[in-house]
């Protein structure tokens, strides 16, 4: 997959209020065209592998961060980092784990109207039953032939829309 194989999502971005960012596997590298795409969100969501504890502080200066511990998030600066979380943002029930197989709660049961996983490196959208599962995929360096992307996030019509983002690089 390309990023010329994401489509874009036919009606353009949401109302800036409305879009929060989603982001993940940095590996240490925060490229400036991943700021510069979350310039207007309202909230960032890291779903780990962040590798550089700097680079929160540099997403916390658009928008307030919600981060977890990815894989890699190893060192001490890491220890602070819960490894899932749980939240309510824009009236969506979200749930942050890196590594979606290891989640062991049934996403319906919980509640939750979106589950956020990276770790593989594989943007996707998916939905199940009344669940949205949202990958960003990777913003850091490139693994493989898989595209740079990030992802935005948003109610709409009391339901939760995502878009995958390339990243021109």
């Amino acid at each position: 997959m390309t990023n010329s194989d994401i489509p874009a999502h036919p009606l353009g971005p949401p109302l800036p209020a409305e879009r929060i960012g989603v982001i993940s596997d940095t590996h240490g590298l925060l490229r400036p065209e991943a700021l510069e795409a979350l310039q207007g969100v309202g909230h960032i969501l890291h779903a780990g592998d962040i590798g550089d504890p700097t680079h929160l502080e540099k997403l916390a200066g658009l928008a307030p961060v919600t981060a977890i511990r990815g894989n890699i998030d190893r060192d001490g600066w890491a220890d602070a980092l819960p490894e899932t979380v749980s939240l309510t943002i824009s009236g969506l029930r979200v749930h942050m784990i890196h590594d979606r197989k290891s989640l062991r709660a049934d996403p319906e049961a919980e509640g939750w109207d979106v589950v956020i996983s990276g770790h593989s490196h594989k943007p996707g959208i998916e939905e199940t039953g009344t669940t949205l599962w949202l990958n960003p995929g990777a913003a850091g360096p490139r693994r493989f032939r898989l595209p740079i992307t990030l992802a935005f996030l948003w109610p709409e019509a009391g339901r939760p829309r995502a878009v995958i983002h390339p990243l021109p690089v």
